[in-house]
């Protein structure tokens, strides 16, 4: 383990070096945009072979949407986009299907009904952006929009990219390194250069398989199998490269907490939009019962602060922003857990709490 953590986040460490007992992670705390935890250690390969650098960064999976997110809604900020309106304003084509009511706000908080697409498609159709977002432009929801949330698994950094891209005429990820990345100086992408590729650790797949879905529904089946997203493909120079601004995304904790950060220190207003819950209810796609706000969950009655927003990413990532406690947090785990109960970064956060004295 290297890097530091303030005296009083001496518990948090202890923690964080368990969990690269078998793997290796990075970890970030800030408090009022000062990072008060900043670790790091184990191993950045399955073989061993390649210890945890500092400047390493890794494959974040679904805590890439919360980057693409703050994107959107520093835009909202600005008033060049309204979360409010229907996403036709900004992208014509998309009011095909019966979808002309749907909002910018059903995209963030995953209850457009567009979970999946409903054509088949393939690991090399997300390298496709004119097609991916084609294709959902034209399909009709799976259930009435706003009326219940579904997880977005991989469609939502579409959906919301492609109103970045009709609002701005850049990509999300162009968006996302010129505004936010650039004048911050986090070390997080959306479509990797392949200069960097040296630096990305490798993804460690479960030692067994991980079943989803006992009884999965056609809505589950649509969501987790088209298309089967192999562990090993995130390491491919096609898949870092593309924009799939759900789930590609690269970076470590030490880039996620700060760009959280401005959502504490300079852009709190924008959080408390994000916490204004959308949908509350059991998620038809992961069967949880789960309260979004504007691209995060809201943790309230969950956690600690009620004005915390958070989301996890497949392979253990996790980021908070507490805004009680003026906090971000993020932890980006290389090894992927063996089960969907996947604790270790719920650990780390309780621990924080703890050493804040707010638990």
């Amino acid at each position: 383990m290297q890097g530091f953590a303030e005296g009083r986040f001496a518990p948090v460490a202890a923690v964080f070096e368990k969990s690269i007992a078998d793997g290796g992670a990075a970890l970030s705390v800030t408090v009022d945009g000062e990072t008060v935890v900043d670790l790091w250690g184990g191993w950045a390969d399955a073989a061993g072979a390649r210890p945890w650098q500092a400047d390493t960064i890794l494959n974040v999976y679904s805590c890439t949407k919360t980057m693409t997110a703050l994107t959107a809604l520093l835009l909202a900020d600005r008033g060049e986009l309204d979360v409010a309106a229907p996403v036709r304003r900004y992208w014509p084509e998309f009011a095909a299907g019966g979808k002309g009511e749907v909002t910018v706000a059903h995209l963030l908080s995953h209850s457009a009904g567009l979970s999946g697409w409903a054509e088949p498609v393939t690991v090399e159709d997300l390298y496709d952006w004119e097609k991916a977002t084609a294709l959902l432009a034209a399909q009709a929801p799976f259930w009435v929009p706003g009326t219940a949330s579904g997880y977005h698994v991989v469609t939502q950094g579409y959906l919301v990219g492609e109103v970045v891209r009709r609002v701005t005429g850049r990509t999300v990820g162009a968006v996302f390194r010129s505004e936010i990345a650039g004048p911050l100086g986090a070390d997080f992408h959306i479509g990797l250069p392949a200069a960097e590729d040296a630096r990305v650790a490798e993804m460690i797949p479960p030692a067994t398989a991980v079943t989803m879905f006992a009884e999965p529904t056609p809505l589950q089946v649509n969501a987790s199998t088209n298309p089967v997203i192999d562990v090993a493909v995130t390491g491919s120079r096609a898949w870092r490269a593309a924009e799939i601004p759900a789930g590609n995304g690269t970076g470590n904790a030490r880039s996620l907490a700060q760009a959280l950060a401005l959502l504490v220190t300079e852009r709190e207003a924008v959080a408390r939009r994000a916490l204004e819950v959308q949908v509350d209810g059991r998620d038809l796609i992961l069967g949880l019962p789960l309260r979004f706000g504007l691209g995060f969950a809201v943790g309230n009655g969950m956690m600690p602060n009620p004005n915390t927003l958070y989301w996890g990413g497949l392979g253990g990532s996790l980021v908070l922003v507490d805004l009680d406690a003026r906090t971000t947090f993020a932890y980006t785990p290389n090894k992927m857990a063996d089960t969907l109960s996947d604790v270790r970064g719920l650990e780390l956060a309780m621990a924080m709490w703890e050493a804040m004295a707010l638990i």
